[in-house]
């Protein structure tokens, strides 16, 4: 039998680590493309995954003290269910006062609406005043495209098709994580060969903490934002204080925007209280110091240690879900990323991307 070079080296040919990489290449094309196309899939399911991780402990704990884990599970998303239909329901009631003296504050949006036109338009006859003649004969040409109102509705009716299946499955899909976790943890890891289960082994334990930590650090932030905002406008003697520091504590956790999006409501809602600037100009302030405080102290010091993940590294993240699946991307976009480092540290050839992601 004739001995190739490539069994009298050792070594591959020299095309093969070549066409590992393509071959790569074309596969993270072909993962992105689905992960783009299946957004709504793919969203539903990180969603259910991440609630499932911040259920588990308790399940565990009814488990540990002779509850059947089925039973434990149903009890969880029930109480879970439960919780979300009476903060939405509490919530609502507030709106629904709030709509219904929406009238007063449309009045005050609207005048300010005029006054901001009102000085573009005679900045725009300034600059028009200084424009060549010949260039203002010439004039301008407008192509204005119009929609119809049946499809607007028709494509806003098909968004809010896909946020009322997905989170009809979401519950069931957290049950059945619940329910049947050590199932598919032993059938996960009957895919890999038997000398890599006990390494995959490890990396889903180590997935699972920091998902479990992202959350649960999320949650802690988001009720100390909530409180904090509460108590601010409670004390400036703002209008619907529960409900605006509840709005204003979730928008503050949005990365980098989170201070422009949480002074939004309470600054409309001062719209028919306030005179003078010096409350909006309070208000901005402490919506800046709470998302300052929150990225700088309590983010790094609850979260960032449990995702170890770097700032840039957190950063490219978010612009790159944001992009991919819009506001979502924003909201799984970290522990999405935070899941990949701990796969890259445990498998090898990849160690470096992990230190990279962490570093």
């Amino acid at each position: 039998m004739a001995l190739t070079p490539s069994i009298l080296t050792g070594r591959e040919p020299s095309g093969a680590p070549r066409s590992n990489a393509s071959q790569r290449i074309i596969a993270a094309g072909i993962v992105l493309v689905f992960l783009y196309y299946a957004a709504s899939v793919v969203m539903t399911i990180l969603l259910a995954v991440l609630l499932a991780y911040f259920l588990d402990p308790v399940v565990e704990w009814f488990e540990n003290h002779g509850m059947p884990r089925g039973l434990g599970s149903l009890l969880m998303v029930l109480l879970m269910c439960a919780v979300l239909v009476a903060a939405v329901s509490g919530l609502w009631f507030r709106a629904q006062d709030f709509a219904g003296n929406w009238p007063k504050y449309s009045a005050k949006l609207r005048s300010a609406r005029q006054a901001v036109e009102s000085r573009l338009q005679s900045i725009e006859t300034g600059i028009s005043q200084i424009t060549p003649q010949e260039q203002r004969a010439r004039g301008t040409l407008r192509v204005e495209q119009t929609e119809s109102t049946s499809s607007y509705l028709l494509q806003k009716l098909g968004s809010m098709t896909d946020i009322i299946v997905a989170a009809a499955f979401v519950p069931f899909l957290v049950f059945f994580m619940l329910a049947a976790k050590r199932d598919v943890w032993h059938a996960t890891l009957q895919l890999f060969p038997p000398t890599q289960r006990t390494q995959v082994k490890l990396a889903l334990e180590e997935v699972g903490r920091v998902l479990r930590g992202y959350v649960m650090g999320n949650v802690f932030v988001m009720g100390i934002l909530v409180v904090a905002s509460t108590l601010f406008f409670w004390a400036m003697g703002l209008d619907y204080p529960l409900l605006a520091g509840f709005i204003s504590g979730v928008l503050n956790l949005v990365p980098y925007f989170g201070t422009i999006l949480s002074a939004i409501p309470p600054l409309i809602l001062g719209l028919t209280q306030w005179e003078g600037p010096r409350n909006y100009f309070m208000v901005i302030v402490m919506m800046f110091a709470f998302h300052f405080l929150t990225l700088n102290v309590l983010f790094p010091a609850i979260v960032g240690r449990r995702v170890q993940l770097n700032a840039l590294a957190v950063t490219l993240a978010l612009l790159f879900w944001g992009w991919m699946w819009g506001a979502m991307g924003l909201l799984v976009g970290i522990p999405v990323t935070a899941s990949i480092k701990v796969i890259c540290d445990h498998i090898e050839g990849w160690e470096p991307v992990g230190r990279w992601l962490g570093a």
